[in-house]
């Protein structure tokens, strides 16, 4: 579809169809009788695209697979996305942590479970993580949001106490038993930003947290059926959509009272005629990215065969032997240089959900982090290490396809570098992207907005960025 200067005025128009750009039209949808959504690609979704990228039958998530911060998301929560197809599948353990002499670690949905398995760290484990379990709405209400409000101040002290250490810090203190040193290690590496920065603990406590209020859940038939629903959502409230549609400049949209872009800032600087200040854009190159991603995904004879059993239950996998070695990793490409013993995020679907796969056959999907925009190829380098804990990995592949960082910035320009964060999420930007201001939502222009995962709560499936943009012009 081509647009013409005499198509109708549009009370908003929203660029890409992420999680936060599908969110963003639908709260504005609520409240606005003509809204737009315009998405580059022939098929929505952003960080939420399923595709059969090895052998036909065998669907692949290419970015988001385990989502235990969209199945929590209030935002989502609000919309009944079951009655729009949506459906979570719940893996037996969330996630299993293993070691190259079979044994292993593991987040059991059951916090009690959990602490019993870590033995002389149990207590430990489920004093720090018990009081966040039983209130994680709360604790998620007060920090995915622009500005952390204390509105449970004691809930919010007593986790500033703990989240604000480093993993080095906390994680040390805490648990004398190294595996499950490593367990906390590999749960804060989701992070990309180096163990020893201040707060990084905050990212092990939530994502364990959620594993035993909520689950690591995969979407029934892929992620892509995540962004299917929420687009029903927008549509049935008279929305419309437009794929196939990249916006270069202005002129490439039509007219419309408000903007919302689900870009990141240097995407949005690449857009020709927004009249944006010269002040704000200076602002906006100074924003600051993080490492890259690389990316594979495999069509299997068989499920893994893991030495550890525990791990055949796991809807994740976390491969790192060690908390040493899984903080060299992070550290290395942060420093732009590429890890002899890379750390490994795997996720295994099929075990889980049938329709993923032929009958008798299974997929899997992992990433290591790399440094920003490298085009190294870790193939090797991540099958073998998955053979050091699943020997005969190899022997079982039907199929692979893999992503470079480079690689994965051309398939997402959002994930610029190959940081499929949209941005550094350390502590000194993670409430100030992607500009410290009261309203981080609002550009210079008054009826310009950005959406993004560059704007707070930040990285992760929950469209709290998209709604928080949308409810803020609404409000």
């Amino acid at each position: 579809m081509t647009l013409t200067p005499d198509q109708k005025h549009y009370d908003a128009v929203v660029v890409g169809s992420g999680p936060n750009g599908l969110a963003a039209a639908i709260t504005l949808g609520r409240k606005m009788p003509s809204v737009l959504l315009l998405e580059a690609k022939e098929t929505i979704g952003g960080g939420c695209r399923s595709a059969e990228v090895t052998l036909p039958g065998f669907v692949h998530d290419i970015c988001s697979a385990a989502h235990p911060l969209a199945v929590s998301s209030a935002f989502f929560r609000q919309l009944d996305l079951h009655q729009y197809g949506l459906s979570w599948v719940q893996p037996e353990i969330p996630l299993a942590h293993p070691f190259e002499d079979g044994s292993a670690v593991f987040l059991h949905r059951s916090l009690d479970i959990t602490a019993d398995a870590l033995g002389r760290d149990g207590r430990a484990y489920k004093d720090l993580l018990a009081p966040f379990v039983r209130n994680y709405e709360k604790l998620l209400a007060s920090i995915l949001r622009p500005i952390p409000f204390p509105s449970h101040p004691f809930l919010m002290a007593r986790f500033a106490s703990q989240a604000l250490h480093s993993v080095d810090g906390l994680g040390k203190r805490k648990f004398n038993n190294p595996q499950t040193q490593a367990l906390f290690a590999g749960l804060a590496a989701h992070a990309m930003i180096p163990l020893q920065q201040p707060a990084t603990a905050a990212f092990g406590i939530i994502l364990a947290a959620l594993a035993h209020a909520v689950g690591w859940p995969f979407v029934k038939g892929g992620s892509q059926k995540l962004a299917d629903a929420l687009s029903r959502c927008f549509l049935d409230r008279g929305g419309e959509i437009m794929t196939g549609h990249p916006v270069h400049s202005l002129d490439d949209m039509p007219r419309a009272s408000q903007y919302f872009f689900d870009v990141t800032p240097r995407q949005l600087l690449d857009i020709h005629g927004l009249g944006l200040s010269e002040h704000y854009r200076q602002r906006l190159a100074g924003f600051r990215y993080g490492t890259g991603v690389y990316k594979m995904d495999w069509a299997l004879r068989e499920p893994i065969p893991w030495r550890s059993d525990i791990c055949r239950k796991a809807g994740t996998v976390h491969l790192g032997n060690s908390y040493e070695e899984i903080a060299a990793s992070v550290r290395c490409v942060n420093q732009g240089d590429i890890s002899s013993a890379p750390y490994v995020m795997l996720a295994q679907q099929s075990l889980f959900d049938p329709s993923r796969s032929p009958e008798g056959r299974h997929t899997a999907w992992a990433y290591c982090h790399v440094p920003h925009g490298s085009k190294a190829d870790m193939a090797d380098a991540i099958e073998k290490k998955i053979e050091r804990y699943a020997p005969g990995f190899r022997e079982i592949i039907l199929a692979r396809s893999a992503m470079s960082a480079a690689a994965m910035e051309i398939y997402n320009p959002n994930y610029v570098g190959g940081d499929i964060n949209g941005g550094k999420q350390d502590i000194f930007q993670l409430y100030t992207r992607p500009v410290a201001a009261l309203n981080p939502y609002r550009t210079s222009q008054h009826n310009i907005f950005i959406c993004s995962s560059s704007t707070p709560p930040g990285g992760g499936v929950h469209g709290l960025c998209g709604y928080y943009a949308a409810r803020n012009l609404i409000k």
